[in-house]
């Protein structure tokens, strides 16, 4: 069996066309999306952390909230950025929504990706160490966080108060919480340093290299290197392996409106440049049902994948978005082989 799970970037903007035109429109949307998306056999609801942006930044209130009206679907981020996380708060936060949730917390981290703001880090208060790079404090902060939902201890007890010494864990604990933590991995390079970490790999839409080969073949070698490297590295459980795509059927006069046209543009890889190096960006797939069955079988990293990541326009509303995700589950996971 594939998982499916939806992805939000969470945007709100009062703009025309938009139905998300606040972030208490993006935060409540957002719970009735994931209620519906369960009601549809959808798997996953994962949202989109940036900060200083319109978009969703405090994924942890919203995942409680959808926790507590859901029964079986994960929820997830994809990703958070650990140069902006307090660990140890992190962590605290982590265990209670996994605990509310019953252990259905799929928790996506990475050190981050080009923002609106310059070092917005460092407003949060988080400096890198001397000789340290940003993206090195992401996996500073990360260490640290796997270390303390692992249950170290981490702070001297206080004998006179609880009549205990020695080094004391962050509270609560999740005890399964370390086994559904992912890395947003951007090039071959960073998904084998996640495989060696012991942490699931997410993939996205964009790999931050390029070798001319096409996105999902790319992508596919990103995997089966990910793959090589955990067994290397000895891990006792088996790992999950999420890729995210843009996947729009078009099944109504409303998504024909709203994507018709964007069908035959956006139907291959792209190439461009981000943070000053070659990246490839992977192709929507936009179409009839049956055609984007047809395509989506020779996608060679979501044959590779367990777990399928759609990657939603949230600003359409949740009874758009419902509409494709049903659509998605009926016409296209049958035919696919995913259910």
């Amino acid at each position: 069996m594939k998982r499916i799970g939806f992805l939000s970037f969470g945007h709100w903007g009062d703009v025309r066309g938009s139905r998300t035109r606040s972030a208490r429109d993006a935060l409540l949307q957002a719970v009735d999306l994931a209620v519906a998306a369960e009601e549809a056999g959808i798997d996953g609801a994962y949202f989109r952390v940036h900060h200083f942006a319109e978009q969703q930044a405090a994924p942890f209130p919203l995942l409680a909230a959808i926790a507590a009206r859901t029964s079986r679907i994960e929820m997830g981020t994809g990703v958070i950025d650990m140069r902006y996380e307090n660990p140890l708060y992190m962590a605290e936060e982590a265990a209670a929504v996994d605990l509310i949730s019953g252990n259905r917390l799929q928790l996506g981290i990475s050190r981050g990706s080009p923002e609106t703001v310059l070092a917005g880090y460092e407003s949060f208060g988080h400096l890198p160490s001397e000789g340290e790079s940003d993206a090195d404090m992401a996996r500073r902060h990360t260490e640290r966080f796997r270390s303390a939902i692992s249950g170290a201890g981490l702070a001297r007890s206080n004998p006179q108060s609880g009549g205990h010494s020695g080094l004391a864990p962050i509270q609560p604990q999740s005890a399964t919480l370390p086994e559904r933590v992912w890395w947003g991995a951007g090039s071959r390079a960073t998904a084998r340093w996640a495989a060696e970490q012991g942490m699931n790999l997410m993939s996205s839409t964009l790999l931050t290299e390029d070798t001319g080969v096409p996105f999902d073949q790319l992508q596919a070698e990103q995997i089966a290197g990910y793959r090589e490297a955990w067994a290397a590295a000895g891990h006792a459980r088996t790992p999950r392996v999420s890729v995210s795509r843009s996947i729009i059927p078009l099944i109504d006069d409303e998504s024909r409106r709203f994507f018709g046209l964007r069908a035959q543009a956006e139907a291959r890889d792209q190439v461009g440049y981000l943070d000053g190096g070659l990246a490839r960006f992977g192709r929507s797939y936009v179409g009839e049902p049956d055609r984007l069955v047809e395509e989506l079988s020779r996608d060679a990293a979501v044959e590779a994948a367990d777990t399928v990541l759609l990657t939603v326009p949230n600003q359409l509303g949740v009874d758009f978005n419902v509409r494709l995700l049903e659509s998605i589950s009926r016409d296209l996971r049958p035919a696919l082989g995913w259910d």
